[in-house]
Parts: structure tokens; C-alpha cells; sequence
């Protein structure tokens, strides 16, 4: 069974580890880190195999060079979609905007740190 990688695989932040620390979900941003909770996120949406298809064809149908991350980034976070893995789009509240795949437990905190 494949893991979730718990990183940023597309967008700002590319690369960049995304962690539990001490009950704290957390994404390292070089030598500092970026507490993941409603003090620093916008917006963020799942990403399912329905929401990319639906998402990329209306961007194929409107022209639109940008959807959240972009249609290669939208279609990369989806591709490999297995039990267990999520694919998260996220608009900082900075600007910056990131497609993350994290675990189930990694994102039932992020879930909690949105309310």
C-alpha cells in the first residue's frame, strides 16, 4: 500500500514537509515553519478524481490558464488517488497557494485546525 508523501507537490512551497509536532500540523518553509491552522489559511479544498475532472474541463472549456494551482498542478494532485491519501489545495492567507498530499491523520488535523 502506497504512503502519502506529507509534502507540497505543487505551487508555493514545492517540496517543503508538512508534520505533526507535538499536536501541532506544521509544514517546514526552509529553517522557520508554518503552523497549518485558520490563522494561516484562506481557503483550502479537497481534490478528488470528480472535482479534478469536472475542474480541467471547465478549464479546457474556458481558456483559463489558472484554477486554484493551474491545471498541471489541479491534474498532478489526483493522478495516484489512493485510500488513505489526500490531495489538498490550499490559498494562504499571504497569497501563496500550495497542493499538498498528506495522510488521513495529517488531514483530520488540518480539519480540526479549520474550525
Amino acid at each position: 500500500m502506497a504512503k502519502a508523501k506529507n509534502k507540497v507537490i505543487s505551487g508555493d512551497y514545492l517540496n517543503e514537509q508538512i508534520f505533526l509536532m507535538f499536536d501541532q500540523l506544521t509544514m517546514s518553509v526552509g529553517f522557520k515553519s508554518l503552523p497549518l491552522n485558520k490563522e494561516t489559511i484562506e481557503e483550502y479544498e479537497v481534490i478528488d478524481e470528480e472535482k479534478s475532472k469536472s475542474a480541467s474541463s471547465t478549464i479546457l472549456r474556458a481558456g483559463v490558464g489558472n484554477f486554484l494551482l493551474g491545471p498541471i498542478g489541479l491534474l498532478a494532485g489526483v493522478s495516484g488517488k489512493q485510500k488513505g491519501i489526500y490531495n489538498i489545495a490550499i490559498i494562504f492567507k499571504d497569497g501563496k497557494k500550495s497542493l499538498i498530499e498528506v495522510d488521513e491523520k495529517i488531514y483530520k488535523k488540518l480539519l480540526k485546525n479549520m474550525f
